[in-house]
């Protein structure tokens, strides 16, 4: 019987030294960008299968020919896109551990250029003016993270040092930490909110015009969860009143259509879902997959497992 066979997106060089007793091949995903796609004759062999980073939901269309497929292991955090295309019986694993440090990098410059105004000092350099002003500080803050797991505890490692009060939200309350249900008493006192949760049945259009009314005027909404869990016309229809900032690197659509009524809403900074995308994601993920790879050869649990309604 031979080695299980891994279909990796990257040469496997790249995880330094692997497990023995398994087989790799690289897969060039480049494929499931257009056209048809080329699946190799080994696809009913493949055991492990690690999809490429953002590339979308097709990237899951091949898994129903891996016939001997055991294991999904993803490189983002969220699992959205595997939804309704893993089969039964195969193990999906999430990338927690990968974007941890690069997301709440982002968050925290998403919520200091937002507040300092950064993106009206880039605009007058643009015109070479030179426009001082007062802007308020992140210093004295209370900070709502919406989401506490890897991401979001990350995130508040980074704004305490700011001097911030961070109170923490999450499904399930717990030591320290509030529950979904408490929001609607957490909200109004919210200086800057940042939505760090998965995107779940639960958590779709959590952000909607009740949650944005209770939003007390100049608070800051930052999203560096998944698009959908804010619903955009809400957010479009509150951003227009000017009470209220907004920084989101996601979208409920993406790439961001350009008639998007979003792009020319006032208080609001946009990047294009570059979250996880620095130079500290490749280092982690390397290390969370050799580690995965390692305990699938041996035999031994996996870690990062989605169970239940993911």
């Amino acid at each position: 019987m031979s080695d299980p066979l891994v279909w990796l997106p990257f040469d496997p060089s790249e995880l330094g030294e692997v497990p023995a007793g398994l087989r790799f091949e690289l897969f060039d995903h480049t494929r499931f960008t257009g056209g048809e796609v080329e699946v190799p004759d080994s696809v009913d062999e493949v055991a492990f299968y690690l999809p490429p980073y953002m590339l979308g939901s097709r990237i899951f269309d091949v898994v129903s020919q891996m016939t001997s497929l055991q294991v999904v292991q993803l490189l983002t955090a969220g699992v959205d896109a595997a939804r309704g295309h893993i089969p039964e019986g195969v193990t999906l694993c999430n990338g927690r551990g990968i974007h941890d440090t690069s997301t709440a990098e982002l968050a925290v410059t998403l919520v200091l250029s937002s507040l300092r105004g950064v993106p009206g000092h880039v605009r007058h350099q643009d015109e070479h003016a030179w426009r001082p002003g007062w802007f308020p500080s992140l210093a004295d803050k209370r900070v709502l993270i919406v989401g506490y797991g890897a991401i979001g505890r990350a995130i508040e490692a980074r704004l305490l040092p700011f001097e911030t009060e961070v109170v923490a939200v999450a499904r399930t309350a717990r030591e320290g930490v509030h529950g979904f249900d408490e929001l609607d008493t957490l909200v109004p006192e919210a200086d800057v909110i940042v939505l760090a949760t998965p995107l779940t049945d639960e958590t779709r259009g959590l952000v909607d015009r009740k949650f944005l009314a209770q939003v007390k005027d100049g608070s800051l909404l930052v999203n560096v969860a998944r698009g959908g869990v804010v619903v955009t016309s809400d957010l479009v229809a509150e951003l227009a009143t000017k009470r209220i900032h907004a920084a989101i690197d996601v979208a409920e659509s993406e790439p961001l259509p350009a008639e998007s009524p979003l792009w020319s809403s006032p208080n609001l900074l946009i990047t294009p879902h570059v979250g996880g995308a620095s130079s500290a994601m490749w280092p982690r993920a390397y290390r969370v997959v050799r580690e995965q790879l390692e305990r699938f050869a041996a035999g031994e649990p996996l870690a990062n497992v989605m169970s239940g309604a993911y």
